[in-house]
């Protein structure tokens, strides 16, 4: 399995990575010397292998979740303790514990009434809100924002993860 990675690793950056970064480079030395038929026929040469990295990314996606479910499976019943399940049983009134996840909560049967319709376009809405409002978006704070050591993205981490906190012990329960 380790060498398919460093094969997928290798393919990655000759294939996808270097002509990305390649492509564009040699279209403004080639603007520089006013060149246009070549910054031209590079920007078109940009944009088609732009279209393709897309491509193979998507297949890639979608190739990858088919082997990765072919291969490793899931379990039928999800591996949780006993503590857990009673705590969902009394507190949720959860009682399908048998897919990776609960049908009482994930089903499409949800939409089917007011209360799920509520939940999805006010979650949009307080998304969309707090991104806007943050000045970005969770993992934008959290990889980007950090990596560069910005105050204002470890403020807004901490906002998320105390947000999600008092709404996964606070909130969610109360409303169920």
């Amino acid at each position: 399995m380790e060498i398919l990675f460093a094969v997928l690793h290798v393919v990655t950056a000759v294939f996808i990575i270097g002509p990305m970064a390649i492509l564009p480079m040699t279209a403004m030395r080639a603007a520089r010397a006013r060149n246009g038929a070549q910054v031209l026929a590079l920007a078109r040469a940009t944009h088609t292998f732009t279209l393709l990295s897309l491509l193979v990314f998507v297949l890639g996606i979608a190739l990858g979740g088919f082997i990765g479910y072919r291969l490793m499976g899931h379990p039928d019943v999800v591996g949780i303790s006993a503590a857990t399940v009673r705590d969902l049983k009394a507190q949720m009134h959860l009682t399908d514990f048998t897919g990776l996840l609960p049908r009482e909560l994930f089903a499409l049967d949800n939409l089917a009434n007011w209360k799920g319709w509520v939940f999805l376009v006010l979650g949009g809405f307080l998304v969309g809100f707090g991104t806007r409002y943050a000045g970005g978006c969770t993992s934008g704070h959290a990889i980007s924002g950090l990596s560069n050591l910005q105050w204002v993205s470890l403020v807004a981490v901490i906002g998320f993860f105390v947000g999600g906190l008092l709404m996964t012990w606070g909130i969610y329960p109360m409303m169920f």
